[in-house]
């Protein structure tokens, strides 16, 4: 019987090889969603959950002047490195990274405009519970959009990202390897991504799938007059 484990972050081993993955697809991946996202959101606040090294919410940040995003990530190696690069490029008073649980958020009800999320709900043992979460802390109207799992290995190139490796982490990714075979993706059908959404309380959302990613938009209902 094959291993299988489920594990909801990233270990601290792997944090600097995979933040190198996430630079490499800034331009073909999350700058292409950063626009999708602006499109709608142009103004509010914004909730980005496994927020990874923050390229998203400091790409959205980039576009859209007047949105405020914050970025949660259970890994705290991820946080350090979103925070230094939201400094860097004088984003750190519009983009908030903390580390944080996406099933039991901190944040009171209703206090966001969007939420998005990028390649983290196929990690998660008990997803209804971050989306429940979503809904919970979502504004009246407001609309979560999450991409999973999300198009990033397959836009990597590869060669450029193991050349870029430090003699530690060359020593450290047979691990990566092994990680990723005993950690594999959970693989959701239509049917159970929408039984889901309702077990969340959602019932406006849209599923969209192409090459393997699915796209769920979700929206909370008005409040009630």
């Amino acid at each position: 019987m094959a291993l299988k484990l489920t594990m909801e972050r990233i270990p601290a081993p792997f944090a600097s090889m995979y933040e190198k993955a996430c630079r490499l697809v800034v331009e073909p991946y999350y700058r292409r969603v950063a626009e999708e996202v602006v499109s709608t959101f142009r103004k509010g606040r914004l909730l980005d959950l496994g927020t990874g090294p923050g390229y998203l919410p400091i790409e959205i940040a980039k576009k859209a002047p007047r949105v405020m995003v914050v970025g949660v990530d259970l890994s705290r190696p991820f946080i350090r490195m979103a925070r230094k690069q939201a400094m860097k490029i004088g984003l750190a008073h519009r983009v908030r990274f903390e580390v944080g649980d996406a099933k039991k958020l901190r944040f009171d009800e209703g206090s966001f405009d969007g939420i998005i999320s990028t390649g983290m709900l196929h990690m998660l043992k008990d997803p209804v519970r971050m989306l429940k979460e979503c809904h919970r802390v979502l504004k009246p109207g407001g609309e979560g959009w999450i991409y999973d799992p999300a198009r990033v290995s397959s836009q990597i190139d590869k060669r450029r990202w193991k050349d870029s490796f430090t003699p530690v982490e060359r020593w450290v990714f047979p691990l990566l390897a092994m990680y990723a075979r005993i950690n594999p993706p959970h693989a959701y059908t239509r049917e159970k991504l929408a039984a889901m959404m309702r077990s969340a309380s959602f019932q406006d959302f849209t599923l969209q799938e192409h090459d393997g990613e699915w796209k769920i938009r979700m929206r909370k209902e008005e409040a009630q007059t």
